[in-house]
């Protein structure tokens, strides 16, 4: 019984490990950011109907899913003249991961990513 959960146990270490290394590898060949992880830019405008069903949706995938190594997601309201950006800066109160910002300030981040 012993040898059972030995074998089991190292199963899964040697499985962690290999995890781990699978990771590290894809995020190193496959970004290109000089910056702090993976940046997800949305932009919207006027979609106050559509955007907390999306947005909620959408974090929903990224943090829950495959895709747990992205954890910086960036919305930028293009002008919205209906209540779009409320309802964002509302999401962003709830998600940490979630930063709302105007699509200069946006602009700014995306010009500025290989000073960082």
């Amino acid at each position: 019984m012993e040898f059972i959960i030995n074998v089991i146990f190292w199963t899964l270490a040697l499985y962690g490990l290999f995890e781990i290394i699978k990771n590290i590898i894809y995020i190193s060949t496959y970004t290109n950011f000089k910056s702090d992880g993976i940046y997800v830019i949305i932009a919207v405008k006027n979609q106050e109907n559509k955007i907390e069903g999306f947005i909620r949706s959408a974090l929903f995938k990224m943090l829950y899913g495959k895709d747990d190594y992205v954890k910086n997601i960036i919305v930028a309201d293009l002008k919205s003249k209906d209540s779009t950006k409320e309802i964002l800066k509302k999401l962003s109160q709830e998600y940490e991961c979630l930063e709302v910002l105007n699509w200069k300030e946006c602009k700014d981040i995306m010009d500025n990513v290989d000073d960082s």
